[in-house]
């Protein structure tokens, strides 16, 4: 049986990772991979701290998680998709359209 120490380093792993790609890439595909790097580095967490502790609790939110990012990720692609029509490019420094 697996730790439930490596479970958390696989995790602050992940988050590290896409803390670093959400805070340096200009690009906005990246940064919505490397939400969804967050998002599953925290439910990593939510499953080993629901297994350690023998409940379901965890394993429960982390589906609530899985679907939000999965709808995150739909309306993202979708309003990315039309701002590259508009525009043609994915630079997050010039996307101010919804400032006016």
């Amino acid at each position: 049986m697996v730790p439930v120490d490596h479970y958390l380093w696989l995790s602050l792993a992940l988050f590290t990772i896409g803390v670093i790609g959400v805070l340096t890439r200009r690009n906005v595909i990246i940064i919505l991979m490397s939400i969804e790097l967050i998002l599953n580095a925290v439910n990593i967490n939510l499953v080993a701290f629901s297994h350690m502790f023998g409940s379901v609790d965890g394993q429960v939110f982390a589906i609530f998680i899985i679907t939000d990012a999965a709808a995150e990720a739909a309306v993202g692609l979708g309003i990315i998709l039309a701002f590259f029509r508009n525009r043609e490019t994915l630079l997050a420094d010039e996307m101010d359209m919804l400032k006016w």
